[in-house]
């Protein structure tokens, strides 16, 4: 197949992953296009197929037909029931940053979707910390590579806490390289993994869309999945209103009575340009410009709507579909809609980028030059909701895996 055969049939993917996730999104078949609306049936087929599958693959690890497999550590899974834009690599780099901070090495299992975008931006993110990463699909076995590699530890046992308590360096601890924590991102379909604790991530603001399965609609599994869930949370809690929070809430809590409800956000913290990584620019160098978001994230709403919080002149996007590679021809359309910006407000418009993004292809968009490309840094913060903190999650973490941390010095 030649090279411009291949990227036809990219761009042809790319329409139709568009296509499909319009049809996911919108309440209403009638007011879809025509051209959405005749691919309907045949999504809804393809629909009931993967339920059919779904349940038959579900049934089978019920009944120990297939193996779930079981580690000598603590298991945390950090999932969803849709597809992405839902905060689960955030979640997971907070979760690994809580244990890493306490001494404990957390290992992060990913399948490295899109190249490993996410992965990469986890690597950079928790440098310096004992984190490890294993990436691959079999999840069990990268587990268990990896623990017969470094070790393992009980870090629930008080023998541990009290030996941790009393050594002033942790980090050089004989056990600090011993894995005590393993924490699965995008499982909550992964039945082959015993875990200890399930998350369930939920976007506030798309939710499930028309909360038809898959390729009909965004949900992976039934939203009566949440019933296996340990622990909800509604991220881009900022972005909703309070109306809809109650609203999220109520959904929730009516699938699964007094299932723990937390509320995260993502802070934006500071920007840096392609090519300077190291210097940090704040953010309100977007203040009074032109600015072009580009992405190709599970969920864009989000990002978009923190950028036109930074009082800037003007605010367009162009988006693509989740882990989306950009080539010459998306060079080129970008530059074609900066060419446009510039001429209609008079001075050099600026790219903002998401992490992931970059961390996909650090160098392609260098290619934008003379045109400024600022990537955007953010954090995940757990907000204060009926009484609950980041606190509060926190110890929710250590009392759910019964965990004997070492008090903070």
């Amino acid at each position: 197949m030649t090279r411009r055969r291949r990227r036809k049939q990219q761009i042809l993917m790319e329409k139709l992953r568009r296509l499909v996730n319009e049809i996911a999104y919108a309440h209403t078949l009638s007011k879809l296009p025509p051209l959405h609306r005749s691919i309907v049936p045949f999504l809804s087929i393809a629909s009931k197929l993967y339920q059919l599958a779904l349940s038959l693959r579900r049934s089978l690890y019920q009944h120990r037909f297939f193996q779930v497999h079981r580690l000598p550590v603590r298991v945390i899974s950090v999932g969803n029931l849709s597809w992405g834009g839902n905060g689960k690599t955030p979640m997971v780099e907070f979760i690994a940053l809580c244990f890493s901070s306490s001494g404990i090495s957390p290992l992060v299992l990913s399948r490295g979707y899109g190249g490993g975008d996410e992965v990469n931006m986890l690597r950079r993110h928790l440098l310096g910390t004992p984190t490890k990463f294993g990436v691959g699909a079999n999840r069990a076995a990268v587990a268990s590579h990896f623990i017969q590699k470094y070790g393992y530890i009980d870090i629930g046992k008080s023998s541990w806490h009290e030996k941790q308590y009393l050594d002033w360096n942790v980090q050089d601890s004989p056990d600090s390289e011993k894995i005590g924590v393993v924490v699965l991102d995008d499982a909550m379909q992964h039945w082959s993994l015993w875990r200890d604790l399930d998350i369930v991530m939920v976007n506030g603001l798309t939710l499930w869309g028309n909360l038809q399965l898959l390729p009909r609609g965004p949900l992976r599994e039934p939203l009566t999945a949440l019933r296996r869930a340990d622990a909800v949370v509604i991220h881009h809690a900022d972005l909703v209103s309070e109306h809809t929070l109650k609203d999220i809430e109520s959904m929730v809590l009516g699938i699964k009575k007094s299932v723990p409800i937390f509320l995260t956000k993502m802070d934006p913290t500071y920007l840096f340009e392609m090519g300077s990584i190291n210097a940090k620019i704040p953010m309100t160098a977007l203040r009074e410009a032109t600015i072009l978001c580009v992405s190709a994230i599970g969920s864009a709403e989000p990002f978009v709507k923190q950028i036109q919080k930074m009082e800037a002149l003007y605010v367009d996007r162009i988006d693509y579909s989740d882990h989306h590679i950009f080539h010459a021809r998306d060079i080129e359309m970008i530059r074609a809609k900066l060419g446009e910006l510039e001429g209609k407000f008079g001075s050099k418009p600026i790219v903002v980028i998401t992490e992931k993004d970059y961390d996909r292809d650090p160098d392609i968009l260098k290619q934008l030059y003379p045109f400024k490309v600022f990537v955007l840094c953010s954090a995940l913060k757990v907000l204060p909701y009926r009484g609950s903190t980041e606190d509060s999650f926190k110890k929710f973490l250590q009392d759910q895996l019964k965990l004997k941390l070492p008090p903070a010095r």
